[in-house]
């Protein structure tokens, strides 16, 4: 990786990750604070409408903030244009969920989805007004006040919610708390970057930016639909608990890939986008972003899986007790999630959005046959589809888009095996300590001290290794010298 480069990304990544890990770490205290007193259905509840607001906000969206992001000059006329597209879509969209509200209700046989829905709705017409606002600051490659953003929009969101479970609102907390996180990141975002539109509505620069941006909708929606079809189903087929298991299960699963991949996939972007023309620079760049991120993934989802029954049973208490196996499940399978992430941006760096809706179109068939063939046996066999379809959508991913570098799927294999088999060696005396009658917090505490200290023994001689610890020292070391 080139020094332009690596500076730019040292640099965004320093704010990324110091805001993932306050993002997360803040959600996950306050989580399981809220976990503790409310019940598994009304998560359940709440998860039942996820898919009617991430379908709504890929329509909001609509592809717009990647076409800004990746446009090499962009002008005031697209930035105002793609501002009153996501306003108009958003009011649209509230509009028909407002009105389908009754039937969503009856249709899980839950009545208090129908003022749930209406209620939350309002956070897609919120999150409209910033959109533009966000790419902008991540096109100055200004994650500093992104990450002020949504830490402080985080921490204000969460206590709230935690005061009114604790009052007794049940569901109703979960959806203010909503709400109360998007409009302190709209009231931040405004007073950050304080742009307005100066112009009118250009059918020039929707053209350009559609022409690019509505392929990469078709594809986010066909994502967006198979990330919460399974929460569908099982809300439809199921009860509200059974999904609530399955919804906490799959959060705590994503806390390792949603704080790592998150960063750098955030930064990922913009960076690539202004080097898409050196392809040789590109790929390099590539290849280091996937061995760094596998380095990082692995072992923290290899921890939850392996401590998976300690964690939930302390956090969570013993009515969570059937959202272990979910959680097992789910870190398992994400820890290869940042390999399609890497692969589906490095296309839409290259502006190969024809390709990334072909792919999403194939895999999103394969998802959909191994859902339905999952849902008549049950809720983990579900949990299991989602699993399966996962790898087969990280070959497929790899497959193309390596034909496409010239770059095969063994050699992207080799980037990250030895990170795969040095996690596996160093998770297992964890997991073999969860299987003693010893206290839960002890098998946390020496079982993730055990696999961290195994793991680093294992690659302490990696060369991607010692230049994460080489970069954390020379930051701790430029701290304390000018603290001095």
């Amino acid at each position: 990786m080139d020094q332009t480069v690596k500076n730019q990304t040292i640099n965004s990544a320093k704010w990324n990750f110091l805001e993932r890990i306050a993002v997360q770490g803040i959600q996950f205290i306050l989580g399981v604070v809220m976990a503790r007193m409310l019940v598994p259905s009304d998560y359940g509840a709440v998860g039942m409408l996820a898919v009617f607001f991430a379908v709504s906000q890929s329509f909001i969206d609509s592809g717009f903030s990647s076409a800004l992001i990746r446009k090499k000059n962009q002008s005031d006329r697209d930035f105002s244009t793609v501002f009153y597209f996501n306003i108009v879509i958003s009011l649209v969209a509230y509009g028909i969920l407002f009105a389908i509200a009754p039937w969503v209700g009856s249709f899980f046989n839950l009545p208090i989805l129908c003022s749930v829905l209406r209620v939350q709705a309002v956070v897609l017409v919120i999150n409209a007004f910033m959109a533009v606002q966000v790419a902008m600051l991540q096109i100055k490659l200004d994650f500093r006040s992104l990450a002020l953003r949504n830490v402080l929009a985080t921490l204000v969101s969460g206590f709230c919610g935690v005061a009114f479970a604790y009052l007794g609102y049940g569901i109703w907390s979960l959806v203010y708390q909503q709400i109360i996180a998007a409009a302190f990141n709209l009231i931040f975002i405004c007073c950050v970057c304080r742009w307005f539109p100066k112009t009118g509505f250009s059918w020039r620069s929707f053209r350009e930016l559609g022409s690019f941006g509505f392929k990469l909708l078709v594809s986010g929606l066909l994502h967006t639909l198979y990330l919460n079809m399974t929460s569908f189903a099982i809300g439809k087929f199921y009860s509200p608990k059974d999904l609530g298991f399955y919804t906490r299960g799959s959060q705590f699963a994503q806390l390792p890939n949603k704080t790592i991949n998150g960063v750098l996939h955030s930064i990922m972007y913009p960076i690539m986008a202004k080097i898409q023309d050196d392809e040789a620079r590109l790929i390099n760049v590539y290849r280091k972003y996937i061995r760094i991120t596998s380095l990082s993934i692995f072992i923290f989802s290899g921890l939850l899986v392996a401590l998976a029954k300690p964690i939930i049973l302390l956090c969570l208490t013993d009515k969570w007790f059937n959202a272990i196996i979910f959680l097992q499940a789910f870190a398992f399978s994400s820890m290869f999630d940042h390999l399609s992430t890497i692969n589906l941006t490095l296309l839409k760096v290259k502006g190969r959005s024809d390709l990334y809706l072909k792919l999403e179109v194939i895999k999103k068939l394969i998802s959909v046959t191994i859902l339905f063939l999952a849902i008549p046996n049950g809720v983990l066999a579900i949990c299991l589809s989602a699993v399966v379809y996962n790898f087969i959508a990280v070959y497929i991913n790899s497959y193309y888009t390596g034909k496409f570098f010239k770059l095969t799927c063994f050699q992207q294999f080799k980037d990250y095996l030895p990170y795969l088999l040095c996690c596996i060696f160093a998770c297992t005396p964890a997991y073999l300590l969860t299987l003693l009658n010893i206290p839960y917090l002890i098998m946390i505490s020496v079982g993730s001290m055990v696999a961290l200290g195994l793991y680093w023994f294992l690659l302490r001689n990696n060369a991607d290794m010692i230049e994460i610890i080489g970069l954390a020292k020379d930051k701790f070391r430029r701290k304390r010298y000018n603290n001095v």
